[in-house]
């Protein structure tokens, strides 16, 4: 287990917490929470600088040490951490995912290099490859990189090919391939659309180590965590049970706080006047220095104060007509190739529309065309006269004036207003003091979008279309937004894979799939449950398919095989590659057996469609007959060969001293008559099963 014990934590002067006492078990699920700048990265940074005391992590940029008492963790555990950088590189997707699981990673890597190695120690390579289910691995890697999002084609682009967002899944990925005993999770979801988000909740659930995680997602916490773990007022304190019971456990402990404050502060104020009436009258001094004493005793409670720092508010549209945006029959997409096709879709006053639909579906491509960004290929679209448009995406965010002030950019907006109404009103998005003239290229991600929200806010928008707004938003700052979204008198259309802002804000669900955009009969919760069915569903296709994708596959390979002699496994490759594509066309010889038993409702060929049929199987398989007498004939040659080298390696003068560099050319002879020979076998065994499934689906 993890143990603090009174442990205190100082940064750049400042205390961030002190005489923390917890302990931390595994298989516990910890969720990480706080108000930004309480000290959550700070207790991350602690515990990877105790590793790192350890030996059991890499070296890490960022040191914490502890003012005092201190840190336990078991010498045995191994932590993964997911850092909030990933550097571009050469190295494939696949690749760097698999180097998360670091002895896999290594075993592999001297697995390919053997030529310096002995046999013992290949041997023994190999045991403990075999041992943690080396052969497994690839596969783990490729299932955590689909569950997050990747496509079979993505696994060997360099990780340089991909954006930043799924860099970040890239490096989700890697950290989810180690054998850790502890995972630190810094903001996991907030990449993740929301089907990677479930598949997410559903390994962290099975994960049997400890998990810290730090989110925002307040849905995902209440799914994964089973503690939580508080950091408030320079204490850390752990509640046992999900966000949710956290909420009324906290809320709870802080009304009590508030009437002990209060009840305090009521003896405070009597003690106090009793002190100031009678301590200048000698009857009464005894007693006045006791109250006096017994103030000095209590200790100092502090009052509860609003914990959310936001209060901002949508002002009333001034203009408002019905619909405000109309798409009819529209087809949408990129260069003329529709992506989705007869889109109907009305924005009115009233409308609270949330977008679903998995990653690559469209919902970013219909949101473009929905505020006119993109043209459509084709229907209509119109808008009204008095429509003005609040639109929030990840682009409007990057094009802040980065060497403006929030004050600067603001006062461009707002006219004649005075400069204390326009600080007053930054104030409630959180922008006070300095950071009010700070400019907006010191600010953090969440800082950014908050200041891009306020400029939206400011401008009166009657339609709001926000695409995922709250990616770097912090769970009181997501809070406030809702409140704001559920008093705002204009329209909503929302995409966010945060299901409690869609729950709390819209009515009306849209799901964008396969081409079309059709109204989502349920809730955000059967959203989840239409995730998995469908892809129960995509499995059990896939799962039809593979037989006769499988048959086609082999046919085509052995009409290939007149082209060109490949090897086993550039054969498994070539079927690989089929499978993934288009599949081929049946040979003729298959094509003119299924139409002879169509004709004849399933009878016997008649004797001259057997001969034709039997000769357009030779003809297939001569190729395949050729590869294996080729190869049987050079295993022969090669075993007579080794039976030679064993021969002349028996000689025991060969072993003499003077004899050393004979003895090692033939050695080294025998190990290439080895490896040809192996080669040779693999070759035989991949013509036979070709030749045997050939003559299975005839």
């Amino acid at each position: 287990m993890i143990e603090f014990k009174e442990v205190a934590v100082r940064r750049d002067g400042r205390v961030l917490f002190s005489g923390a006492n917890f302990q931390l078990h595994p298989n516990q699920k910890i969720g990480l929470t706080g108000n930004n700048g309480t000290g959550k990265s700070t207790l991350f940074a602690l515990i990877l600088t105790q590793m790192q005391a350890l030996g059991n992590v890499d070296g890490q940029s960022d040191e914490v040490s502890v003012d005092s008492g201190s840190v336990g963790i078991p010498d045995s555990w191994q932590v993964a951490h997911m850092a909030q950088e990933v550097a571009a590189s050469d190295q494939s997707a696949i690749n760097y995912v698999l180097s998360g699981d670091e002895e896999w990673f290594s075993l592999n890597e001297k697995l390919n290099h053997i030529e310096a190695l002995s046999d013992d120690e290949i041997a023994q390579l190999h045991q403990r490859f075999d041992e943690i289910d080396g052969y497994k691995t690839p596969t783990k890697a490729a299932q955590i990189m689909s569950g997050l999002g990747f496509l079979n084609h993505q696994h060997d682009l360099p990780v340089s090919g991909f954006s930043g967002g799924w860099r970040m899944r890239l490096n989700l990925a890697k950290t989810l391939m180690s054998r850790a005993d502890l995972l630190l999770l810094d903001e996991p979801t907030n990449h993740l659309d929301l089907d990677a988000i479930l598949w997410l909740e559903t390994w962290i659930n099975q994960f049997s180590g400890l998990i810290i995680v730090i989110s925002h997602d307040q849905a995902f916490l209440d799914t994964t965590v089973n503690n939580i773990l508080h950091v408030e007022q320079q204490k850390i304190t752990l509640y046992s049970g999900n966000y949710q019971q956290f909420i009324r456990t906290r809320s709870e402990r802080l009304a009590q706080q508030q009437q002990a404050f209060e009840k305090q502060q009521a003896t405070r104020t009597h003690l106090d006047d009793f002190i100031r009436r009678f301590r200048a009258k000698a009857s009464k001094a005894k007693q006045a220095q006791s109250r006096i004493k017994q103030l000095e005793r209590m200790s100092e409670l502090t009052p509860v104060m609003a914990d959310n720092p936001f209060s901002f508010q949508f002002y009333a549209p001034t203009h408002m007509s019905s619909p405000l945006i109309v798409m009819s029959d529209a087809s949408i997409g990129y260069d003329h190739v529709p992506m989705l096709n007869r889109v109907n879709l009305q924005v009115t006053p009233d409308s609270r529309i949330g977008l679903l639909g998995i990653n690559g579906a469209g919902k970013s491509t219909l949101i473009k065309a929905l505020v006119g960004e993109l043209p459509l290929i084709s229907g209509q679209y119109r808008v009204s006269d008095t429509l003005k448009l609040g639109y929030f995406n990840q682009h409007q965010m990057d094009s802040l004036n980065e060497n403006a002030t929030p004050m600067q950019m603001l006062r461009r907006l707002a006219g004649l207003t005075s400069d204390a109404d326009l600080r007053s009103f930054l104030g409630s998005f959180d922008f006070r003091g300095d950071r009010i003239d700070t400019q907006s290229k010191l600010f953090s991600g969440g800082e950014r979008a908050r200041l891009t929200l306020a400029l939206i806010v400011w401008q009166r928008p009657n339609v709001l279309v926000l695409d995922e707004p709250t990616n770097h938003l912090d769970l009181q700052m997501r809070q406030a937004l809702t409140f704001a979204l559920q008093s705002f008198e204009g329209a909503v259309v929302l995409v966010s894979h945060d299901r409690e802002l869609v729950a709390n804000v819209c009515d009306e669900l849209y799901l964008v799939h396969d081409g079309a955009v059709d109204e989502f009969d349920g809730d955000i919760h059967d959203y989840g449950k239409w995730i998995s069915e469908n892809k129960k569903q995509a499995s059990r296709e896939t799962k039809q398919k593979l037989p006769l994708e499988s048959a086609q596959n082999n046919l085509t390979n052995l009409k290939d095989a007149n082209k060109s002699s490949l090897n086993c496994s550039s054969s498994l490759s070539a079927q690989t590659l089929q499978s993934n594509g288009s599949a081929p066309q049946i040979s003729s010889a298959r094509q003119t057996n299924n139409e002879n038993k169509e004709s004849t409702g399933g009878e016997k060929l008649s004797k001259d469609a057997q001969r034709k049929l039997a000769a357009e199987q030779r003809k297939l398989t001569a190729p395949i007959r050729r590869r294996i007498e080729i190869a049987e004939t050079a295993l022969v040659e090669l075993e007579n060969k080794l039976a030679a080298m064993d021969e002349a390696l028996s000689d025991t003068e060969l072993y003499n001293d003077e004899r050393k560099s004979e003895l090692l050319t033939l050695l080294d002879k025998q190990a290439n008559l080895q490896s040809e020979q192996l080669s040779q076998e693999e070759a035989l065994l991949c013509a036979m099963s070709e030749l045997e499934d050939m003559e299975a689906r005839f």
